[in-house]
């Protein structure tokens, strides 16, 4: 085991073509307008994306590279690259030159119709381009493959549409940012050029041994178990949860860390969390178009160092059923450029009347596309962690605390807010021990989006989906809550009065959605139902909320999405749910044919041999008989299971793609899938171990 020390700041951001890197490799002039660019949204001009690309290609052929890419986010849920060499033609005497054009860095020709655009491009309408997203720096990926110059791009048709994750996020930016400096110029703040969405991505994740891994054709196909009994031990003692790091997750945890710091990911924090082979990294914020690539490079890094430790990163929502599943909690702040954070309350939050506004409106526009916020979080995966007492239910509600709950109370029963409690001190009665001082409020793990002192956290998000959607749909509709306000403000006689009055407005109308009890218990299903707020179960439920009436008029307003658009992702989304689901249940029909059954049948010769000879000795074999009557029964629940699930699954296939298909895979599929696992966990707990084809879940959460 390695124990050289690491000089984290000599090593951070080495391979990332940075600010300092620009300054130093590019003219002044460059450098300028390149800047001016990146602030201002001004366009780039040829001439000088010509001398930024020649010095990015020398830059990246210093630390080795023979390759670039432009690295993207198509609606496959993962990155997409094509790798081309830096070498052109040779020339007469046989020799290449390495070059790397300004053309070549700001665009690339992918083939648009061999990824999901939800009928936007058809197989014969190929032309797609990659564009330079010059906000978010390139950096230089070293692996297998060598060092590979990966330049972040966003992905439109030839006709114009996103095709991608990043260009209506880039989109829901701007329209955040105009209208909260809308915002902040009617508080007098004349100061502020910008204001971005600060994101951290908390990211959680299962690791197993390789070789276990291999053995399990579910975890090879869909990412979870289909089938598997709960050990004798889950995750009941709490022992796992911040328990001490066992070395070969250290190691593995150590090199992550140097490789996401050599790439400018800040990771910052890492521990165990509560299931046993699961654990957390989570870094420091960024700008949300920026924190979602890190996220991806974080979860690719997860996946290829754990190759190399003889191990496999799971980041499915739900890999082992009976111990909790994974999420990516999205932390959202809004921060101008000068530094001000517009979610900080300060310490007496009923005086800070810009910071009421600006919760009064988040509380609106979380209110009025509660089922839109839903969507961005929906995943077949998820659909199996939201509700259960690991992940917030699936009714979107949002945590206040204490403080600013009594906050809004007083707005609300009164029309003014006189006062905020305070924290006090936590005494701990120990004179060693100095006293602490208390935050105002206490934390809800259980809320779906929680206040958690100067930002809040939206947790539903998937673990292994990009928290992309999430942030498109909060930053569009909040830009929509702070338009509607502005557009009162300013024509209002009296904008105090105005502010005041849309303050105690928005927090009456909207304290439905407020809730800081246990988003887990079933009383708060009930109080919820009662309050008219939505409990979408599913995603197939989730996905008309995509392009409803409200959301197709939100999303046209501030030019993040056309209706074509969303109607195109709808398509892909039920599309995506069908196949995931198809290949699970194809996959459970194939274990049960060939591993599962014909080892029970091989087993159950096994035990009718020893029955016989039992008997033949002239002793009681009422045990082993009574063993073999019980796996002959289940045997036959399992295979009229698998019939069963043939049939539907065969069913399935023959629908068109649509919403239809995705309902039936939910509504009957799903549930025929439970049918076959039910018998033959429960066989896994007779049938000896030897006999049993694959390892268990024991085998895999303990043995790693």
């Amino acid at each position: 085991m390695s124990t050289e020390a690491i000089n984290v700041a000599e090593i951070f951001g080495q391979n990332v073509f940075d600010d300092t890197v620009m300054q130093e490799r590019l003219p002044k002039k460059i450098y300028k307008n390149l800047k001016h660019t990146i602030e201002e949204g001004r366009e780039l001009d040829l001439e000088t994306a010509d001398v930024i690309a020649h010095e990015m290609k020398e830059w990246a052929i210093e630390k080795g590279a023979t390759h670039y890419t432009h690295w993207f986010l198509p609606l496959t849920g993962v990155t997409a690259e094509k790798h081309d060499s830096f070498i052109s033609a040779p020339q007469p005497s046989g020799k290449v030159l390495m070059s790397f054009s300004g053309k070549e860095l700001i665009k690339g020709e992918p083939d648009a119709s061999s990824f999901p655009s939800g009928g936007l491009r058809a197989t014969f309408e190929a032309r797609g381009y990659t564009v330079w997203d010059c906000t978010s720096p390139a950096f230089i990926r070293e692996d297998a493959a060598g060092a590979i110059l990966c330049i972040p791009t966003a992905f439109c048709s030839y006709t114009g549409e996103a095709l991608d994750q990043k260009t209506p996020l880039l989109r829901s930016m701007e329209a955040l940012d105009t209208q909260a400096l809308r915002l902040l110029r009617l508080f007098g703040n004349t100061t502020s050029k910008k204001v971005t969405p600060s994101v951290g991505a908390e990211q959680e994740y299962f690791l197993v041994d390789s070789d276990k891994f291999l053995q399990r054709k579910d975890l090879i196909y869909t990412g979870r178990t289909l089938f598997g009994a709960m050990p004798p031990k889950g995750q009941e003692m709490d022992d796992h949860y911040f328990g001490t790091i066992r070395q070969r997750i250290a190691s593995f945890m150590k090199d992550v860390n140097e490789e996401l710091w050599k790439v400018g990911v800040t990771a910052k924090t890492q521990h165990n969390e509560a299931a046993p082979a699961q654990h957390e990294l989570a870094p420091i914020y960024a700008k949300a178009n920026i924190a979602v690539d890190h996220n991806q490079i974080v979860m690719q890094t997860l996946k290829r160092v754990a190759s190399q430790h003889g191990m496999k990163c799971l980041l499915h929502e739900k890999p082992f059923a009976g111990v909790n599943g994974s999420g990516k909690h999205n932390n959202w702040s809004l921060i101008t450029d000068d530094g001000i954070n517009m979610l900080e309350p300060g310490k007496t939050p009923h005086e800070n009347i810009q910071f009421l506004l600006v919760l009064t409106c988040i509380l609106k526009a979380v209110n009025k596309h509660a089922e839109l916020l839903r969507e961005s979080a929906a995943d077949p995966g998820n659909d199996h962690r939201l509700g259960a007492n690991e992940a917030p239910p699936a009714i979107i509600s949002v945590f206040l605390g204490e403080q600013l709950e009594d906050v809004i109370d007083q707005l609300v029963s009164t029309g003014e807010a006189t006062h905020s409690l305070k924290g006090g001190k936590l005494e701990t009665s120990v004179r060693t021990l100095p006293d602490l001082t208390k935050d105002a409020t206490d934390r809800n793990r259980t809320s779906p989006f929680a206040f958690t002192g100067n930002k809040f956290e939206f947790r539903m998000v998937g673990s292994r989906d990009s928290i992309a959607s999430a942030n498109i749909v909060l930053n569009t509709i909040v830009a929509e809550a702070f338009a509607e306000a502005c557009d009162v403000m300013e024509n209002a006689d009296d904008i105090q009065k105005a502010i005041h009055d849309l303050i105690k407005e928005y927090a009456i109308e909207n304290q439905k959605i407020i809730f800081n009890g246990d988003g887990y218990s079933q009383a708060w299903v009930e109080e919820a139902q009662r309050r008219g707020l939505p409990n979408i179960k599913s995603m197939v439920e989730a996905i008309p909320a995509l392009v409803s009436d409200k959301s197709v008029e939100l999303f046209e307003k501030f030019g993040v999405f056309t209706r074509t658009e969303l109607e195109s992702r709808a398509e892909i989304r039920y599309e995506n749910y069908s196949k995931a689901l198809n290949i699970e249940a194809r996959t459970m029909i194939d274990m049960g044919r060939k591993q599962f059954i014909p080892a029970i049948i091989k087993y159950t010769k096994t035990l009718a041999d020893t029955v016989n000879s039992v008997k033949a000795a002239g002793v009681d074999a009422s045990v082993q008989l009574a063993t073999l009557e019980e796996i002959t029964v289940l045997l036959k629940e399992a295979s009229r299971a698998q019939a069963e699930l043939e049939k539907v699954t065969e069913t399935a296939a023959c629908m068109e793609d649509g919403a239809d298909k995705a309902a039936y895979y939910y509504e009957t599929v799903c549930p025929a899938m439970e049918d076959l696992r039910a018998p033959i966990d429960k066989l896994e707990m007779i049938v000896d171990k030897e006999a049993w084809p694959m390892p268990s879940y024991g085998d895999l959460i303990f043995e790693v």
